[in-house]
């Protein structure tokens, strides 16, 4: 509780004043008796016993009044957030050649399954090196031989494992290929959109999010062979469109994949030439980087790194609601300086 008038408490000096006053004037009038031994037997009255209580009554409707002189005021604190934040768009290979397998946790797994695994722990952290995304707009990108976009961008990042747990291998070899430039033109585009985005959805709160940066994450195996355009003139939309786009080449080319058939499970060769150079001319045409993954813990190594460059901002507003309560304690002195007034004309009234 905060007090807008705090020198009014300066009244309560009143009450001993009273206290004084009343001592030295409250003198009563006396009689003679010969002997007052049957009048002692009889005790006090009710109206004897309770005669301090009009004093008591006047001391607290003092107490009270000064109280709400003072303006007591209750206020809720509240912060409000104000984020710049960073736009995320991840592009995601998922092409025949990511069922390539590498150990990661103490197992083999694919290569998209360490990739979606370690990307998860990016955006909503793992406890150690990876302390999470919270503020930054999150969306992803796969492709094969077309572009999907997976997940919109987001900062309901709860959604987000569902939607990852949807990325699958391709299943059909018409659908295989790997269409690096279309997916990273694609994430571009929805990073270009993404301010009237928010404008649509958050009308009138405008000002609550703020757009730091627009980076892409584009992870390949391979080599661009599919799609209408190339890496590079997708390269340049995202430059055009101050986009940043960070790269990973994953795996080495040379690789073993796991296929079970009737007459057992057999370990197959698996050789993807991976086009490093067109990957970093993406990256240093953008202001990205560039990095090469051999396996898991490279890939962990790459998100950290990526990490401490992008950094989100993040800056309180605190302010407090107030309100007045001095209402209730003005009518409690009132009620109180009336049930004194009641009692000096009734019960406790003086008559010269």
């Amino acid at each position: 509780m905060y007090f807008e008038s705090p020198w009014a408490f300066l009244l309560l000096t009143v009450i001993p004043l009273l206290l004084v006053l009343r001592k030295r004037t409250g003198k009563s009038g006396s009689i003679r008796f010969s002997s007052i031994h049957h009048a002692v037997k009889a005790g006090r009255s009710v109206r004897q016993r309770l005669s301090a209580l009009p004093l008591l009554l006047r001391m607290l409707t003092i107490i009270l009044l000064t109280v709400a002189l003072a303006r007591p005021q209750t206020g809720r604190e509240q912060i409000r957030d104000i984020s710049k934040g960073i736009a995320i768009e991840m592009v995601l290979d998922r092409s025949g050649s990511m069922a390539a397998e590498m150990e990661y946790k103490g197992r083999k797994m694919n290569r998209l399954e360490v990739v979606k695994d370690i990307f998860k722990a990016f955006v909503m952290g793992d406890g150690n090196d990876l302390t999470g995304r919270p503020n930054d707009l999150i969306g992803m990108i796969s492709f094969a031989r077309y572009p999907d976009t997976i997940c919109p961008l987001t900062l309901a990042h709860r959604a987000l494992p569902p939607f990852l747990d949807s990325v699958k291998l391709v299943q059909t070899r018409a659908e295989d290929g790997t269409a690096i430039g279309d997916a990273l033109a694609l994430a571009a585009a929805r990073l270009k959109t993404i301010e009237e985005t928010l404008a649509q959805h958050r009308e009138g709160e405008e000002g609550l999010y703020k757009i730091k940066n627009k980076i892409i994450i584009l992870l390949s195996d391979g080599e661009n062979n599919s799609g209408k355009r190339d890496p590079i003139q997708a390269a340049e939309l995202a430059e055009k469109w101050k986009i940043k786009v960070y790269t990973i080449a994953m795996g080495s080319g040379d690789a073993v994949t796991t296929i079970r058939t009737a007459f057992g499970v057999y370990k197959v060769p698996m050789r993807q030439p991976v086009d490093t150079a067109t990957l970093k001319a993406v990256a240093e045409k953008t202001g990205g980087l560039f990095r090469e993954a051999d396996n898991a813990e490279a890939l962990r190594t790459i998100y950290q790194e990526i990490d401490k460059l992008e950094k989100s901002e993040i800056q309180s507003v605190r302010f407090i609601d107030y309100k007045e309560s001095f209402l209730f304690f003005a009518l409690a002195g009132l009620i109180l300086i009336g049930c004194e007034i009641i009692l000096n004309v009734t019960l406790f009234r003086k008559i010269p």
